[in-house]
């Protein structure tokens, strides 16, 4: 019997419920991003850890025009520290890789090949449902490396918030997939152990691909699938996609902390004095313009690191992705509150020079008061 005889074998005993089936392979791809800084000198960077420079995976009908801009730097590392829940033992050595991007984040791609029943991939895949554990095993393991890191790191600040993304990939080619096994599928992208409703399983297919026949990208919220021989490049946009979603929320974010301690200023304040409130506002007005031209910076950044027009395929991925992940919705919000820091920082500037007019006047009182006091003491 051969690969896909056996697999099929083993997904429908899964499904009819009859025994656990036999062990197939299975390489379970773990991707962590986390932000270290507002951008790496990835030139600095690659010199510290030892790494290279990377390319996009292509196949035959990628266009040598996609790329990143400027290409990330990748570096090797033992992912010794990662242990999968359940104890459960990979047929190889895991393999992990950082990727760098020069607008400030990691991003730690791991894989575990294995070999287990497609009943006990179910199992795990609900195990994988709290990924606190692995994420602050993951957050351990980059500590020393991103330590290295720092000299190449502007404002420098390795935060412990994380976006993770799991990716069961079988590396076989077959049709029929969502025909034949949509209930596991849609388990496995759902990190379900049990079974889901009929409205829980076609929402968790909803958004799927094909490229032939015989493959199968599915994205759900927090996990995939996906089917292919030679998927590098998908793993890589997904991967991609993660990381874009983690720096749209650390944008997000600083932007509304930001917002918040200049709505305070705003306010009227009448036991402010003019001088402490001049001060005030020409330091606000300066933090707001900084942090529009930051978060506008890093934005355009995150935004434009990897264009992907030429390539149908690829393009299609990455919006599977963007829609599981809600790109467009963070994009939104983060242009809106970009637009509101600009009419911030025009009422900070508005309200500064009536600060300024108020001392001005308070001036002219004091001057004119002194210089009749003055006139009324000679005489």
């Amino acid at each position: 019997m051969d690969g896909s005889s056996t697999m099929s074998s083993n997904l429908a005993n899964c499904d009819a419920g009859e025994g656990t089936g036999e062990e197939t392979p299975v390489v379970l791809h773990l991707a962590f991003a986390f932000d270290v800084g507002d951008e790496i000198n990835l030139d600095a960077a690659r010199e510290l850890l030892q790494g290279e420079l990377g390319r996009l995976p292509r196949r035959k009908r990628t266009p040598e025009s996609i790329r990143y801009r400027p290409a990330p730097v990748r570096a090797p590392i033992d992912p010794g520290g990662l242990r999968l829940p359940g104890d459960l033992a990979p047929t190889a050595p895991p393999r992990a890789e950082l990727t760098l991007f020069d607008f400030g984040a990691v991003s730690l791609a791991v894989d575990f090949p294995l070999s287990v029943s497609p009943r006990a991939l179910s199992e795990l895949a609900g195990r994988l449902s709290d990924m606190a554990s692995l994420n602050e095993e993951a957050y351990r393991l980059l500590e020393p490396w991103v330590e290295r890191l720092r000299p190449a790191v502007f404002d420098f600040s390795f935060s412990p918030t994380t976006e993770e993304y799991i990716v069961f990939h079988l590396p076989e080619r077959r049709s029929g997939w969502l025909d034949d096994h949509a209930d596991w599928i849609a388990g496995l992208v759902r990190l379900e152990a049990e079974p889901l409703s009929e409205t829980e399983v076609a929402e968790a297919l909803r958004l799927s691909l094909r490229y032939t026949p015989s493959d199968l990208v599915v994205l759900d919220w927090a996990a995939g699938f996906v089917a292919d021989v030679d998927c590098a490049d998908t793993l890589e946009i997904i991967d991609f996609a993660n990381v874009q979603l983690l720096e749209y929320r650390h944008i997000d974010d600083r932007l509304d902390d930001r917002l918040e301690a200049a709505y305070k200023l705003i306010r009227p304040d009448r036991r402010r004095s003019l001088v402490r409130g001049w001060n005030t506002h020409g330091v606000a007005v300066r933090h707001v313009r900084e942090l529009e031209i930051e978060a506008a910076g890093l934005f355009e950044r995150v935004d434009n690191a990897l264009k992907l027009i030429g390539d149908h395929y690829l393009s299609r991925i990455f919006e599977l992705a963007s829609g599981r992940f809600h790109l467009r919705g963070w994009q939104q919000s983060i242009r809106r509150k970009l637009e509101t820091v600009g009419d911030v920082y025009d009422l900070l500037v508005q309200q500064a020079a009536g600060h300024r007019m108020e001392a001005l006047e308070v001036t002219v009182v004091l001057l004119i008061t002194i210089e009749i006091l003055l006139a009324l003491w000679r005489h």
